[in-house]
């Protein structure tokens, strides 16, 4: 949500951001908010001025009495009573006022950073770099579902079964393998200086609408039937959400959170659900990473966060590239975005395993998250990036290590966490 001051002294900047989002449909709510916030201080002002009349009727009751002006007493009396009445119908409107300016706040997109492309969806996006040689092997790789059973490592089948279209079995050395993957990630960002957390799987409401968009929760979010409570589609939530209405000292500042947490998602739209393999269900595993810091440090992170998961997926033989993201793939609480996408030597294609975003004061400024400076409080910056999401990373690592025997080579900075093995051989 961006500063209804902006929106006040320049809508002519916030509607051509809105125009380059593709989003024409919501030029409206900028007039709107304008004209709603004229009457919101007008009634606002009215209220003050009710407010400064009572008191001084008030303060000359006392006094008629004292003097034995009772009559001249029980008119002021009414007086107030009667301010009384229309500063209650006057603080109704202004309740009004406030709850129709913060619905259409909520959906007017965060003014994006000037070098984010302008582009209609992700078809659109751009390439900025590439790390690591993209290679296709001599030998056939199947898909990453035939590679996994072949090796005893997946049952999509029984969870067919037991939970539907969307959920999976791990096996064996796989499931040992996906575990690794996440305690390799977890020792990988406590060693850049993030400190490690577990967060709550379930987040409320004001927290889900704090953290993002109208639209991204109601295509994501399972909501607990009969509660105020929704699974989290990613870890961010509640990490952001822990700081919620929070004054956060400058000496704690910058603060650098890693965190571990299963992840649930309706995954509806355009996209759907992947029936046989592992890259798109309702259920996955994530090593996330989150940071909290003065405004004019946010780019500098951005840029810090997407490469340790360049070089995470680097150390594991995996090449990638980064992929910047448009501004009509921008969700709207972001000021810039980009996606890491690793190889994948089956498809010959870039598949995405990472996503990095700078929310600029949008998510701080929705869920109260501030710091104390000279001349006041102000919000800070947020910043999300994802460390690795499997088993969707889990399938690049494979494909890139998969060896023409059918066996899987072990990345050797994931030995250590499977008891020192360097291949996962076929069942025979």
């Amino acid at each position: 949500m961006i500063d209804i001051k902006l929106v006040r002294e320049n809508p002519d900047l916030v509607k051509e951001n809105i125009k380059k989002k593709f989003q024409d449909a919501k030029l409206h709510l900028v007039d709107e908010v304008i004209e709603l916030d004229k009457k919101n201080r007008e009634a606002t002002l009215k209220g003050d001025t009710l407010r400064n009349n009572r008191n001084s009727l008030s303060s000359k009751i006392g006094v008629l009495i004292k003097n034995g002006e009772k009559e001249e007493a029980e008119k002021i009396k009414k007086q107030v009573q009667d301010i009384n009445n229309e500063l209650e119908e006057n603080e109704k409107l202004e309740a009004k006022y406030s709850e129709e300016i913060k619905s259409r706040m909520m959906k007017i997109p965060n003014i994006m950073d000037p070098s984010v492309p302008i582009g209609k969806d992700d078809s659109e996006n751009v390439e900025v770099q590439r790390f690591g040689e993209p290679k296709v092997p001599s030998y056939e790789v199947p898909h990453h579902a035939d590679i996994l059973a072949r090796v005893g490592g997946l049952d999509k089948e029984s969870a067919g079964r037991t939970s539907g279209v969307g959920f999976y079995y791990l096996l064996g050395n796989v499931a040992r393998l996906h575990e690794a993957v996440l305690a390799y990630a977890r020792d990988y960002m406590i060693n850049n200086g993030f400190t490690y957390a577990i967060p709550p799987f379930m987040i409320r409401s004001d927290v889900v609408t704090g953290v993002m968009s109208f639209e991204e929760m109601d295509a994501m979010m399972y909501k607990i039937e009969g509660e105020d409570l929704f699974l989290i589609g990613t870890s961010e939530h509640s990490m952001i959400g822990k700081f919620k209405d929070q004054i956060i000292k400058k000496e704690e500042l910058p603060i650098k959170m890693t965190s571990y947490s299963p992840c649930f998602r309706k995954e509806i739209g355009s996209h759907g659900l992947e029936e046989r393999g592992l890259y798109r269900l309702h259920q996955f595993e994530k090593q996330e990473m989150i940071v909290i810091c003065e405004p004019e440090e946010s780019m500098d992170y951005y840029n810090k966060m997407w490469k340790l998961t360049v070089d995470f997926f680097r150390s594991m033989n995996v090449p990638v590239r980064q992929l910047e993201c448009c501004s009509g793939d921008l969700a709207d609480l972001k000021v810039k975005s980009c996606d890491v996408e690793a190889w994948s030597p089956r498809q010959q294609k870039y598949f995405e395993v990472g996503s990095c975003s700078t929310l600029g004061d949008a998510q701080a400024r929705r869920l109260g998250i501030r710091t104390k400076g000279e001349k006041g409080n102000y919000f800070l910056h947020t910043l999300n990036n994802t460390v690795v999401a499997t088993p969707r990373g889990l399938i690049a690592i494979v494909e890139n290590n998969y060896n023409e025997d059918g066996s899987i080579t072990v990345p050797e900075v994931l030995r250590p966490y499977m008891g020192g093995l360097e291949k996962i051989e076929p069942v025979k």
